[in-house]
């Protein structure tokens, strides 16, 4: 009877210790998550390494009708530009490094009138495509939504789609 109330003791204690481990590792966890929900991220800003910020700045100027925003930095070679929704859009010249691109290093922005913006880059003749290259193509997402993507003055990779299209 004693070697069964001490083999007891050894699960009672054994127990004791997951159990007390398990509270412990659940009072971290909920700690880490107390932590890391006191904060909240947003999209603030893209910035973009061009060559030449003026010839960059014309065309989201006047392809894509971005308005163009005061440059807090007040430094030459910089110019913003408004995304909407206090988002921006940075061109910055003032860096010499190379950028390397491909189409998976790209941003998304959606227009209200799909059509007429496709017109506008055959109108300007830029050339546009579809996620596989075809040019001229308009991409159809399963999901119903056209995507074309076509490139700025220095081979940024943009997409314009119809999520926003009413």
């Amino acid at each position: 009877m004693s070697k069964l109330v001490g083999l007891h003791n050894v699960y009672i204690n054994d127990f004791m210790k997951v159990l007390l481990f398990v509270v412990l590792l659940c009072g971290f966890a909920n700690n880490l998550s107390a932590q890391a929900g006191s904060y909240s991220v947003t999209f603030d800003h893209v910035a973009l390494s061009v060559s030449d910020v003026d010839r960059s700045a014309a065309f989201y100027s006047e392809v894509l009708n971005l308005e163009e925003i005061t440059n807090k930095t007040q430094m030459n070679g910089i110019r913003w530009f408004s995304l909407g929704e206090g988002k921006e859009l940075h061109l910055i010249s003032i860096l010499k490094d190379e950028v390397k691109l491909n189409k998976a290093v790209h941003f998304a922005l959606t227009v209200s009138d799909f059509s007429s913006f496709v017109d506008k880059l055959k109108l300007r003749g830029i050339d546009y495509s579809d996620w596989r290259g075809t040019v001229g193509q308009i991409n159809v997402r399963a999901d119903g939504i056209k995507q074309v993507f076509f490139q700025d003055p220095d081979g940024y990779w943009i997409e314009m789609n119809s999520v926003g299209q009413k």
